[in-house]
Order: structure tokens, then C-alpha cells, then sequence
């Protein structure tokens, strides 16, 4: 029993690996979340039912060479700043987020903490869903392609797979979709308003923004600038 136990497991460390192999030269067919999002309509606070064709969902690989340099940096500003630096977590916003969300009023929205590369595991590899074990998971796959990849892999995943709006995933096809323009061609704030809307892409669309999407462009711009520009990911997109 124990020998089999052991080859099952073995079987699924290298299956895993594989798999993120695979992925690091190949774009991902399509996500879970692709595939629900086009199965199921989403229900929850802010949507409003308009979406598009449901027999359709926008999305294409794109790498940063497509993309205007203000997209990578909208979204480390906005999601992420320590990105080029850590190594998958970043324990100090953990802790940050912790001690938010162990303060925090009734009411008030659960803070985040995941990085860049945690948001890469869950959204391309994973089911959707809250539990221990799809955590563990999380953190088991965000070790793997920041071991496989390279920083520039990761977010050019992030920014091809990211859901930007209902049945709108990644850059190129949000910017289709709310900018009518490729992603290449989007200027600082429109990359801004983009990366402020990715914690709640239902909620807050980029199509039709409202204060809070407004208000969150502008800081988003603002951390932008503080970050010094795109010579803050200059390694990453020179790689």
C-alpha cells in the first residue's frame, strides 16, 4: 500500500511538472474559469447581466512585446509591487493583510495578499473556489513556475489569462472590448484603469467606470509615476 501510495505521488509530482513545463513555451488552450464563465453567468454584487456573446470568450495569448510597457507596469503598481523581487510570496503584505482582515469592520471587504505569481497558480492551473487544500495547491504551483519561469513568463501569463471583465480575459481583449484598439496601443491611463479594475472585474468594469473605478485609475496612475515609469520593469522587459 505504501508502494503504491508513493508511485501515485511521484506520478502526480511529475505530471505537475510537466505541465508547467509545457506551459512556459505554450499558451494555455483555456482556464477553468474560461470555461465556467462561459458555461455559467455570474451572479454577485455589481453585475449587471450585459455580457457579451455567451458563445464566445475573448481571449488571447499575447506576449510583452504586444503590449504597451504601461500594462506590466499598471498591474505590478496596482497589484504587486515587490513583484521583480520576491520569490512567489510576499510575507510582508501577507502580514499586512492579515492584520487588516483581522480588524477589519463587518462589512467591509476581505483584503488580499496573494502575488502575482500566487494569482498565475490559482487562475491557470487550478479550480475555483475556497478551501485548504486548492490553497495549498496554490502555494505548491507558485513554487513551481517561479522555479520553471522566468519573471517575464509569469507576467505575460498574468496578463493574457487575468479576467478583465465577464467573459474578457487578458489584456489584448479587454482592450478590444472597452478601448477598441490593441493592447500595444493603449496609453498610461487606460492601462491604469485596466489594472484597477482586476480585483473585481464584475463589479468594476472598465467599459463603463464609475467613481470608484475612476478613483482607483488615478492612485493606480499615481503609484506609476512614484515607481519611477517603465524603468521600474526595464529587466523585465528587456529579458
Amino acid at each position: 500500500m505504501l508502494r503504491v501510495s508513493l508511485q501515485v505521488v511521484t506520478a502526480l509530482f511529475l505530471l505537475s511538472v510537466a505541465w508547467v513545463l509545457v506551459y512556459r513555451w505554450v499558451p494555455p488552450p483555456a482556464t477553468w474559469l474560461m470555461l465556467d464563465r462561459r458555461a455559467h453567468p455570474p451572479v454577485g454584487l455589481g453585475y449587471t447581466g450585459i455580457r457579451p456573446d455567451p458563445r464566445y470568450v475573448g481571449y488571447r495569448f499575447c506576449t510583452l512585446d504586444e503590449l504597451a510597457p504601461s500594462i506590466p507596469l499598471a498591474v505590478v503598481a496596482s497589484e504587486d509591487q515587490r513583484f521583480l523581487v520576491h520569490h512567489g510570496f510576499d510575507y510582508t503584505n501577507l502580514w499586512r493583510a492579515a492584520q487588516y482582515n483581522w480588524h477589519r469592520a463587518d462589512g467591509k471587504p476581505v483584503r488580499g495578499g496573494s502575488t502575482i505569481s500566487q494569482q498565475v497558480a490559482k487562475n491557470v492551473f487550478l479550480w475555483q473556489g475556497r478551501s485548504y487544500v486548492r490553497k495549498a495547491a496554490e502555494a505548491y504551483f507558485t513554487v513551481l513556475i517561479e522555479l520553471l519561469w522566468s519573471k517575464r513568463r509569469i507576467m505575460e501569463m498574468y496578463l493574457s489569462v487575468a479576467e478583465m471583465g465577464d467573459c474578457t480575459f487578458g489584456a489584448e481583449a479587454a482592450s478590444q472590448r472597452y478601448f477598441h484598439k490593441p493592447a500595444r496601443a493603449l496609453s498610461a491611463p487606460e492601462a491604469a484603469l485596466l489594472a484597477g479594475v482586476l480585483p473585481n472585474p464584475l463589479r468594476f468594469r472598465a467599459g463603463q467606470p464609475g467613481p470608484q473605478a475612476r478613483a482607483k485609475q488615478l492612485r493606480v496612475l499615481r503609484t506609476m509615476r512614484a515607481l519611477g515609469g517603465a524603468s521600474y520593469i526595464a529587466t523585465l522587459l528587456n529579458n
